[in-house]
């Protein structure tokens, strides 16, 4: 059951077309792309962030 197939995937694909039609799709998957690549860019920055914490506050 939490398979899915070829055929189930088309299904899917055949639906989201429908709902949202050809041209809407390009812009939801730019969104989804650059709400990605914001994600990511914010995972990598905070390490970095708490280690410069940890220096400062050793230094005093």
């Amino acid at each position: 059951m939490g398979r899915f197939g070829v055929t189930e995937i088309l299904v899917i694909l055949a639906v989201v077309l429908l709902l949202f039609g050809g041209k809407k799709i390009p812009e939801l998957m730019k969104g989804l792309g650059s709400g990605i690549k914001e994600f990511k860019n914010a995972a990598k920055e905070e390490p970095s962030t708490d280690k410069k914490e940890e220096s400062v506050n050793e230094k005093k």
